[in-house]
């Protein structure tokens, strides 16, 4: 069961979404359940108290000040530290692209809403749900313990282990080979081998420069290696088109 929120004061276009939304996942054969925000601030109180949900259709002007969209945006992914909900922005105006960079929605639908980009902004959601539902696997001792790879923001070599840096403050310390560990369980979702001594989970980079890469609630940078500049960019491309981040 797929949960999803629309976040919108338009009652009429919120009305046509939800039959979109529920038709387009009807016609795949998956579950969804919907529910229905008017204002930012009812949104805002259901997080607090407690509803989960997997997507979210956020108008950016559904309120104003502290329950803008994009304001709401940030309070889920810094005040919630939730960085799982997918998030796609819906607004009349195509004028906020820069501000959007820290919440990472995975797309941005320009009204009146068009029936095929919500159907893309599902598929990347969907595929998305794909990456995210990955476990990651490793070895301490003769025990064999398992992680959703969502859950690890960064991985640093250190001699001979590798230390996998979760989401939850945890640093797990593991025999073996970064690179091999990137390449058998990582290299297919969406991790980046920044340099030979880091890996890092897209999800948790606050800003990326040609050179470097910063990692949230990490005070220093870390330098890309200039060999592979070129193909983290590509790689970084590929993420942000495939999500369709315009």
């Amino acid at each position: 069961m797929h949960k999803i929120a629309i976040c919108d004061n338009e009652v009429k276009l919120v009305a046509a979404l939800e039959e979109t939304l529920y038709s387009t996942f009807e016609n795949r054969k998956i579950k969804c359940e919907i529910d229905i925000y008017l204002t930012g601030e009812e949104f805002c109180e259901a997080i607090e108290s407690g509803a989960h949900y997997d997507l979210v259709f956020l108008d950016i002007k559904s309120s104003e000040g502290s329950h803008s969209g994009i304001a709401i945006g940030e309070f889920i992914r810094e005040s919630c530290q939730n960085h799982t909900m997918s998030i796609v922005y819906i607004s009349w105006s195509q004028n906020y692209a820069f501000q959007l960079f820290k919440v990472r929605p995975i797309d941005f639908i320009l009204k009146p809403l068009d029936n095929d980009r919500i159907e893309n902004a599902i598929k990347a959601y969907l595929q998305l749900s794909g990456y995210r539902s990955r476990d990651f696997v490793y070895k301490k001792g003769h025990c064999t313990f398992k992680i959703q790879a969502e859950e690890i923001m960064y991985l640093e070599s250190k001699d001979r282990k590798f230390i996998i840096n979760l989401s939850d403050g945890r640093r797990e310390e593991v025999y073996g080979s970064l690179k091999r560990a990137y390449q058998e369980q990582l290299e297919s979702s969406d991790f980046i081998f920044v340099n030979a001594s880091y890996v890092v989970n897209f999800d948790y980079v606050a800003s990326i420069s040609y050179k470097e890469v910063l990692i949230e609630g990490t005070p220093v940078p870390i330098s890309i290696s200039q060999r592979r500049r070129k193909e983290i960019r590509e790689r970084c491309f590929e993420i942000v088109k495939r999500r369709g981040i315009r």
